[in-house]
């Protein structure tokens, strides 16, 4: 993966916690706060694409493709936030489209 050299400013508490977790882990602040970036785009994404799942936007397939997750990984995480499902004739017709 190519890299770019990015800067950022932070609170001193979050920088300590930083170093706490790079010290636990045996590693370097870089590494730890690469992590945390990558984690944290992962559920943004997750939550953006329920989001806009919940408000009848995108079909649930939709949703797991914005999410760079599987459908079945999308319908279990909607499953245990008890989102009730927005299905109807429009999402079938879309779904029954993106299986071909």
């Amino acid at each position: 993966m190519k890299e770019k050299l990015t800067t950022l400013r932070l609170p001193v508490e979050i920088d300590r916690e930083i170093e706490k977790m790079a010290y636990m882990k045996d590693s370097d602040k870089s590494k730890i706060l690469r992590e945390l970036i990558i984690i944290g785009i992962r559920e943004r994404k997750i939550q953006e694409a329920i989001r806009l799942y919940q408000e009848g936007k995108v079909t649930l397939w939709k949703a797991a493709r914005l999410a760079d997750i599987s459908l079945w990984k999308m319908m279990e995480i909607v499953a245990k936030m008890k989102i009730i499902a927005q299905y109807g004739e429009r999402e079938l017709k879309e779904d029954l489209k993106a299986l071909k």
